[in-house]
């Protein structure tokens, strides 16, 4: 089989695709043939070493990925061959609260990635893909998505008639304006894009800010929604939390997820965070039980992530570039076979 790997945090050039031999399932274990990967920010840093000690070398990138089972081990009982199959980011986080031990298998990190033709799954970290999505749409869940659907369902508990504050037009913001809809929630969306503020208008953004023309957004945001926002996802980092605290109510939320802006130009308003007793939540993926409630809400409504672009199993470098290039609206994705 085929299958790239990192060798050091090389960066993008650094990814090599090797021949390795065919692996065969043990006990309680599935051998599933890849059919498509997607990208998320943090493999990117992965790649250029940005992860530290946390993700080890060689490496096989990439923790999003979806296909079909090629065999089972013994013992296994819920998959067959044949069976189209998601695999779990936190192979090892079944259910309930987080902890080291439930998160120290984290795909494409400390443990070998997707971007490969085969892998093996433990049976326990795999979920049925919803049947309305292909491999590609499937293979956009395990992270970007659960992330999500943590930041919003599981942890935001938001409700109908709420509003929801979403960043920019990757992966888990697209879901998350996604699934804050799902639960009869508004939702205020940003970009520095007129052009992606169109689609994210057609996604079902009910009010929408370009950052770059509007660098008060938070204090916007606060006034159009009345008293404040009751949920911002949060995937720019301290670069932005400024102004998330600017849009949140009274209470509200902050689910903090990502790293993508710079420094912040001036001092954080931690104490108006303290003042209206804000909650401060971070988020970091979920169970193996996350992902099939999401796959099952997923299904019941028909949902399907939002796609940028796909790219040939050969030409994973760049999807990675593209990636990079920050032109994407929603996944980046990689067609394996």
């Amino acid at each position: 089989m085929k299958s790239y790997e990192l060798q050091g945090p090389g960066g993008i050039d650094g990814l090599a695709l090797l021949d390795k031999p065919m692996p065969e399932p043990g006990d309680g274990q599935v051998l599933v043939r890849l059919k498509a990967a997607t990208l998320n920010y943090r493999d990117l840093l992965t790649v250029k070493g940005g992860y530290g000690s946390r993700q080890k070398f060689p490496l096989v990138p990439v923790s999003d990925g979806a296909g079909v089972v090629e065999r089972v081990g013994p013992g296994v009982k819920e998959f067959a061959t044949g069976d189209r199959v998601i695999g779990s980011f936190f192979e090892s986080w079944l259910s309930g609260g987080p902890s080291t031990a439930k998160m120290r298998a984290a795909l494409g990190g400390s443990v070998d990635g997707v971007l490969t033709e085969y892998r093996i799954f433990p049976e326990h970290a795999l979920v049925r893909t919803p049947e309305h999505l292909s491999d590609v749409e499937a293979a956009a869940l395990p992270c970007a998505g659960v992330t999500a659907w943590s930041a919003v369902v599981k942890l935001g508990g938001i409700k109908p008639g709420q509003t929801v504050l979403t960043q920019g037009t990757g992966g888990v913001s697209l879901f998350a304006l996604q699934f804050a809809k799902m639960c009869g929630a508004r939702v205020i969306a940003t970009s520095s894009s007129d052009a992606k503020i169109e689609r994210l208008k057609q996604l079902g953004a009910d009010h929408t800010l370009n950052y770059r023309a509007t660098p008060d957004w938070g204090k916007k945001a606060r006034e159009w929604s009345g008293q404040g926002v009751d949920l911002v996802v949060e995937v720019g980092g301290v670069g932005t939390l400024n102004e998330s605290i600017r849009a949140v109510r009274i209470g509200g939320t902050i689910a903090f997820i990502g790293v993508l802006a710079g420094p912040p130009a001036s001092d954080l308003r931690l104490p108006l965070m303290v003042m209206q007793q804000q909650r401060l939540q971070g988020v970091t993926v979920g169970s193996v039980e996350d992902l099939q409630a999401m796959a099952d809400a997923i299904a019941l409504h028909r949902t399907k992530p939002v796609i940028d672009k796909t790219f040939p199993f050969d030409q994973a470098k760049q999807a990675f570039f593209h990636m990079e290039s920050g032109a994407h609206f929603g996944k980046v994705a990689i067609a394996i076979g």
